[in-house]
């Protein structure tokens, strides 16, 4: 049994790991589908995009649900009160999230161009929307999200859809787009030849730029929110309520924790050493390097995003000492054991069964094998 402030610090990791795992596995899949409608010039094209992930895309999936699974049973007053006050943020994700699964499955049921172009559509939506969205979430963390606790721990969100739209969290919108794009544009280019696969260098090129762009801008603009500091809070190895801390806001706080631990700073160094990795040999067609730096660049942001916020997990702007953190948001000590048991036998399961069926499916998608293929294949 570890102790209760250990577990705490352990499922913020586990979560961060499944936060990772998802914008690199299911990140490819969603870059492959924001990317479709326009790298594809003809149906065979498209179709050979689509089958480089159609023998994963739903079980990388799994990421993102157990991600979701993990919140919920670790931090079940953040997942409250950020599914009652983000509800039809949520709600537009799901929504949108309804396309790729079914646009995958009846994109090629029947062969008019027009039935086939509304799937690509749909895919795409189903790719962008979510990808975009996960990015404004994360912009309204650093601003704070408008929601208030009673004295019973009753959460009440005083904000509005439109208000979550704001220009830094949509500058973080296009900073997530850019990184699953990117992502997606070097699986491609990895999974394919030809004509295809030059397109989807020069689209690498492009957001890989795109991405480092969007994230310095970012970053000069965090120096100017206010950020969170606990100035008071009892033992954090304890059972606490998020009333039991005092709270203030700072400009510049969010680089708090980098200034205090400087080799912190390699973190976000690491985003422009991948992207920077992409624009240098994707060219040179050394697509497996190029995916490498890609993904990075996806634990990199993460882990920037992870490491600023830190000890903070939903903070609020209406209620600042509501603002829900690792140390007061979690579940028990035996509910965060059994978790965690569970995890480290599971979360291998799935890493290995991962890498057992890409290095199965490993090869390039051709164009010749698509249409031998005709009636088997997406």
């Amino acid at each position: 049994m570890f102790d209760y402030f250990t577990l705490k610090l352990i499922w913020w990791l586990l979560v961060g790991v499944l936060l990772i795992g998802f914008a690199i596995m299911d990140g490819h899949d969603m870059g492959v589908g924001v990317l479709l409608p326009f790298l594809g010039k003809d149906d065979t094209d498209q179709r050979v995009m689509i089958n480089t992930v159609a023998p994963h895309w739903d079980g990388n999936q799994v990421w993102f649900i157990t991600a979701g699974g993990a919140v919920f049973a670790a931090w079940p007053f953040v997942y409250a009160t950020a599914f009652s006050g983000l509800y039809w943020a949520l709600l537009l994700v799901l929504f949108a999230l309804f396309f790729r699964p079914v646009g995958f499955e009846y994109r090629s049921k029947l062969p008019n161009p027009a039935w086939r172009t509304a799937w690509n559509w749909g895919i795409f939506a189903g790719s962008a929307v979510p990808a975009l969205v996960f990015g404004v979430a994360f912009g309204n963390l650093f601003q704070g999200v408008p929601f208030t606790l009673d004295d019973t721990m009753r959460s009440f969100y005083t904000g509005s859809f439109w208000a979550l739209l704001n220009p830094f969290a949509l500058l973080c919108g296009v900073i997530s787009l850019s990184l699953l794009t990117l992502q997606g544009a070097t699986f491609i280019a990895h999974r394919v030849d030809g004509d295809l696969q030059q397109r989807a260098i020069q689209a690498a090129r492009l957001f890989a730029l795109v991405m480092i762009v969007a994230l310095s801008a970012a970053g000069f603009w965090v120096f100017q929110i206010e950020g969170y500091v606990i100035q008071s809070i009892p033992d954090v190895g304890g059972i606490l309520n998020p009333l039991m801390k005092e709270v203030v806001r700072q400009p510049g706080a969010w680089f708090n924790n980098f200034n205090a631990h400087p080799v912190l700073w390699i973190i976000p160094v690491i985003a422009y050493l991948g992207a920077g990795l992409v624009l240098a040999l994707i060219g040179k067609k050394q697509t497996l390097l190029s995916f490498i730096g890609s993904s990075l660049a996806c634990l990199s942001v993460i882990l920037t995003a992870g490491v600023a916020l830190f000890p903070f997990v939903l903070p609020s702007s209406s209620m600042p000492k509501a603002s829900l953190t690792l140390w007061d948001a979690c579940s028990s000590q035996f509910t965060l054991n059994v978790m965690l048991w569970v995890a480290v036998i599971f979360v291998p399961i799935v890493l290995a069964y991962t890498s057992w069926a890409y290095s199965v499916m490993r090869g390039k998608v051709t164009r010749d094998y698509v249409t031998a293929n005709d009636k088997a294949l997406y």
